[in-house]
């Protein structure tokens, strides 16, 4: 039973599901994204997967500034996503609300809603900056899957 365990969260890491959810942005930003999932980027080549469900994602990819209507949305999909889980944060606007910031209806970055494990700065950012992200991000979440081995692990002990 514990090699089965070891197998699927190994294959979690190697293989990771990314999800993307826009909190209200230019589309500058998404076109980048989705230009990274074109053959000449090839960001599938890490193992990486396009998800469209939250509950099968373990990296999120937001973009925009976070406002009042959409603040709830995204902290239920991160709430949705499984343990361990790893949020990237693209371009400026994600990052502190952008030249938006000072509207009304910006509360600001992402990291007002949810935690963000990696920044990518840019307006907007290109390819190859969003692919060294999401670098990033993969060894952050063997990190944390190795974190949450070892606290079950400790739990088992007891």
């Amino acid at each position: 039973m514990q090699a089965i365990k070891n197998l699927i969260k190994k294959s979690r890491i190697k293989s990771p599901w990314l999800l993307h959810y826009d909190c209200s942005s230019c589309n500058g930003c998404d076109i980048e994204i989705l230009a990274c999932l074109t053959p000449l980027y090839d960001v599938e080549r890490f193992g990486i997967i396009n998800a469209g469900n939250p509950k099968h994602a373990d990296i999120l990819l937001v973009t925009g500034g976070v406002n009042n209507r959409n603040k709830h949305v995204l902290q239920n999909i991160y709430a949705q996503m499984p343990d361990p889980k790893v949020v990237v944060c693209v371009g400026a606007c994600g990052n502190t609300g952008g030249i938006f910031r000072d509207a009304y209806n910006i509360l600001g970055g992402v990291d007002k809603a949810i935690p963000v494990d990696v920044y990518v700065p840019g307006c907007p950012p290109k390819p190859e900056a969003i692919i060294d992200g999401v670098v990033k991000a993969l060894g952050i979440l063997a990190e944390k899957s190795e974190n949450l081995k070892n606290c079950v692990e400790q739990e088992d002990d007891r």
